[in-house]
């Protein structure tokens, strides 16, 4: 009796303990549930751009992040790092490489932090992606752009010359690596607009509401939606899909789409004044095209306006030809030097950045027109009488060859 008196106790009590223990596992089941946040957006489909709304629950007095990117469409981006290192005061000259940049990638923030926003923007062209996603707090967001692989080659001049990016490096840690895709990230996207908005509206019980305006010519297919409230907290994907159709066509290595109405039209007007003046119209083109495309980079309008200039030389070379207006030797010794140039030139573009690509092609732009302006004055004119001499005879023999083609 007194046996079962001392066993019933202790039965009460280790069950006692099995429910309590379950009891507080389901707790903690609860908890860890109700830390993810939770993700909806208002439609699944938009046509070369529009407006998601997104809503959501968090944890209750915590900034919430929208990490967005596309999906299955990544581009290229590098980077030449020419600084001067602040601790050894010596030039790196250090090439970074990737080719799994998301063709559109964004981080919205919460509407708080538009201030912190503007005063990045006060820098200009040396605002900093690292410092401005500290200060937004948002390194947890930061996710995609962190897992791409980054090639690295230790540049030199020669190598630039003999078009090559130089030794190809180690392979870089898992913090370096995140580092440098942050200065991909600027130099592929350059705006600080194209890579965070402030509009995320966070209440103080922790629903969230914001409105991406997904900008037109971005690359069609899937896009990803996260919610992030820390590196534990994060919302399962939210998918929607981009869809464009003729005559908008997407450009896989510059990453955007384009409506091919615009640049045909365009180009049709530069290549007839182009052929004028004795070229291709691919010094037109260049200028127009980052003008009024700003989204196409700027290597890429250099190397697709290259190949487009043989259509017109084409045509203008056989119509030049039959008037007699060319010197095949001529054309021969300066095409020589031009094979030369054009094997350097490439190389040298990728390594530079737009400012510095728009800075010295401007100069050169001026020069030329300064130096043409001057030849057409009175004065010159007057001191090259060969020059008025040579002008006329290419007009005799422009309206001689027009009249035995009539």
């Amino acid at each position: 009796m007194n046996k079962r008196g001392m066993m019933l106790p202790c039965f009460f009590a280790a069950m006692a303990l099995l429910f309590g223990a379950g009891s507080a596992k389901a707790v903690e089941t609860v908890a860890v549930d109700l830390a993810v946040p939770t993700i909806t957006i208002d439609h699944t489909e938009i046509n070369n751009g529009g407006t998601i709304k997104v809503t959501g629950q968090a944890q209750a007095g915590k900034p919430v992040y929208l990490e967005v990117w596309a999906e299955g469409h990544d581009v290229r981006a590098n980077r030449f790092d020419s600084e001067k290192d602040k601790e050894t005061g010596k030039r790196p000259y250090i090439f970074y490489l990737t080719g799994e940049m998301p063709a559109y990638y964004k981080i919205f923030v919460p509407k708080e932090m538009q201030a912190k926003i503007d005063e990045e923007k006060k820098k200009g062209n040396k605002w900093s992606y690292s410092e401005l996603l500290k200060n937004l707090g948002a390194g947890d967001a930061y996710a995609v752009p962190a897992q791409a692989k980054i090639d690295r080659y230790q540049s030199t001049l020669m190598a630039s010359v003999i078009g090559s990016r130089g030794d190809l490096l180690p392979v870089m840690d898992e913090k370096e690596t995140r580092k440098r895709s942050m200065q991909l990230v600027k130099a592929r996207f350059r705006s600080i607009d194209n890579v965070f908005t402030a509009n995320v509206d966070v209440k103080p019980d922790g629903t969230y509401a914001a409105e991406l305006n997904i900008r037109k010519g971005i690359a069609p297919g899937q896009y990803q939606v996260v919610a992030v409230v820390d590196k534990q907290a994060k919302s399962q994907p939210a998918t929607f899909e981009n869809k464009i159709g003729f005559p908008v066509m997407y450009l896989a290595n510059a990453g955007t789409s384009l409506n091919l109405i615009y640049p045909f039209l365009l180009t049709l007007a530069v290549a007839i004044f182009g052929v004028l003046m004795g070229a291709g119209g691919g010094f037109i083109m260049n200028p127009l095209l980052l003008a009024l495309f700003p989204a196409l980079p700027h290597t890429v309008v250099a190397g697709t306006v290259t190949p487009t200039v043989l259509f017109s030389q084409g045509s203008g070379i056989l119509n030049y030809s039959k008037i007699k207006f060319i010197s095949w030797k001529l054309g021969c010794a300066i095409g020589c030097s031009m094979l030369l140039g054009a094997f350097i030139g490439p190389k040298l573009t990728e390594m530079i950045t737009l400012s510095q690509f728009k800075f010295a092609f401007g100069w050169i732009l001026l020069i030329l027109a300064a130096l043409m302006l001057w030849q057409t004055t009175p004065g010159y004119l007057a001191k090259n009488k060969k020059e008025q001499a040579i002008l006329k005879e290419f007009k005799k023999r422009a309206e001689s060859s027009a009249k035995g083609s009539n």
